[in-house]
C-alpha cells in the first residue's frame, strides 16, 4: 500500500484506495505506537465491547462505591455476589465496569 512501492499499470481509483489505506494503517501506527494513546484507545474499545454486549446493570456516582485504601481501589458489590472494580489510576479513563463473576456492567457518572 505504501505509495513509493505503486507499479506503473495500477489503474488510478485502485491507486487512491491504496493511498487512502496508507493512510489509514500509517494513523493506527501512531495511535498503537503510543504508550498513552494506546492506552485510551484500548480503553474506549473496552467500552464499546462492554456497551455492545453486556447488560447495563446501574448507573452509580464514584463516590457510591466503597473506597479501598490498601488496594487504592473504588468497588461496588454487584447482585450475584461479585464486584465491581475500578482503581484510582482508571477513575478518568472509564466509564463502564463488568463485574468480575457475571456479564452485568455498571456506568460510572462523572
Amino acid at each position: 500500500y505504501h505509495p513509493d512501492k505503486q507499479k506503473a499499470d495500477v489503474p488510478a481509483g485502485e491507486v487512491e484506495k491504496r493511498v487512502q489505506r496508507f493512510i489509514e494503517i500509517d494513523q493506527a501506527w501512531k495511535i498503537l505506537g503510543n504508550e498513552e494513546t494506546k492506552k485510551e484507545y484500548d480503553l474506549q474499545q473496552r467500552e464499546d465491547n462492554l456497551t455492545n454486549e453486556w447488560p447495563l446493570h446501574a448507573q452509580v456516582y464514584l463516590e457510591e462505591m466503597s473506597w479501598n485504601e490498601d488496594e487504592q481501589c473504588y468497588t461496588l458489590s454487584c447482585r450475584c455476589g461479585g464486584n465491581y472494580t475500578v482503581f484510582k489510576s482508571e477513575t478518568k479513563d472509564i466509564s463502564l465496569v463488568c463485574c468480575d463473576t457475571c456479564s452485568l456492567v455498571i456506568e460510572i457518572l462523572q
